[in-house]
């Protein structure tokens, strides 16, 4: 897992030349993206949630688009359209924004449903149709879609179904006062951003994704995942747990995670650690425990705690 470990941290100390203090929010955004998931970010304005999809694009040299949702987006205008050619006399498909490698959903849940679930294809299967023919979207194809919590007035909540095609879910945060006068200090004459080069090829991106497929899971890594997964279930609190699809991304993540370390095997701590971005926008509260102030992210973190943590062998992780 030697060239997985060090071809992130070449994205990663690439990125933070435009970005400061977002190393584990970095992590999460890789380990998304070495585990082909989608990430959606949502936090306040203006904490760089943009920046990072740019300075990620720009470290891998894909290509990027950026679609900022409004209220009369249509699904065309994401997927692209047929276009009548009158020197042809024929149609020809135009692709539209979500043709990119890297895209930018800004402000998603300003868009209409409609449009939101334009999305859906192509994040699950990596595809698009149009007009009845589909589309294959060149790998490696990564959706960041934002939103501010902030901000209620013409918005469309995504719905639970949309939510659970997002691989994670985090916030951002704001920087410290040092970071921020650091920042400062970095935008006074430009943008660190426009002098970003790529450290790492598409291609490579790709092989590393296919390399974290690979990653040794132990039965009892796999137990471990399960029950936290399961647990959500059966929690007094929670309305609606955590789906298959959860196993799955908990399960994939963990790979992620571990190659991400440099390590060829996955420990219970990588579920840990990346339980919390998996589950949270999956797990529904009921509205009692809500009014009681209780929220999605104890709810994970209270289950991860009581669960024990198994013991493996050193043969076991070999």
């Amino acid at each position: 897992m030697t060239d997985v470990n060090g071809a992130a941290k070449r994205i990663i100390a690439n990125v933070e030349k435009a970005i400061v203090g977002k190393r584990q929010s970095l992590v999460l955004a890789l380990c998304a993206w070495l585990c082909e998931g989608h990430l959606l970010l949502e936090d306040v304005p203006g904490v760089a949630k943009t920046m990072l999809a740019r300075a990620l694009a720009r470290s891998v040299g894909c290509s990027f688009k950026r679609i900022q949702c409004t209220p009369d987006l249509l699904p065309g205008d994401v997927t692209g359209a047929s276009i009548f050619n009158p020197k042809t006399t024929d149609f020809e498909f135009r692709p539209g924004p979500l043709f990119a490698q890297v895209v930018l959903a800004d402000e998603i849940n300003r868009t209409t449903p409609r449009t939101q679930a334009a999305l859906l294809e192509a994040m699950a299967e990596s595809r698009v149709t149009v007009d009845g023919t589909t589309h294959r979207l060149g790998p490696p194809f990564l959706v960041i879609a934002t939103q501010n919590p902030v901000d209620h007035e013409g918005t469309f909540s995504l719905p639970e179904a949309q939510l659970d095609r997002f691989l994670m879910r985090f916030s951002l945060g704001y920087p410290t006062m040092e970071e921020e006068l650091k920042m400062l200090e970095m935008l006074q004459h430009t943008h660190p951003i426009d002098s970003l080069e790529p450290v790492v090829s598409a291609e490579e991106l790709v092989a590393c994704q296919k390399a974290v497929r690979n990653i040794y899971v132990d039965d009892k890594v796999r137990r471990y995942l399960m029950q936290i997964v399961h647990d959500t279930r059966s929690h007094e609190d929670i309305a609606l747990g955590g789906s298959p699809r959860a196993s799955i991304a908990l399960f994939r993540s963990s790979q992620a995670m571990a190659a991400l370390r440099g390590r060829a095997y996955v420990l219970p701590d990588d579920v840990k650690r990346i339980a919390g971005p998996v589950l949270t926008h999956r797990v529904i509260v009921k509205p009692e425990s809500r009014l009681r102030k209780i929220t999605a992210a104890a709810l994970v973190e209270e289950i991860v705690a009581e669960i024990a943590v198994p013991i493996l062998a050193e043969s076991n992780t070999a």
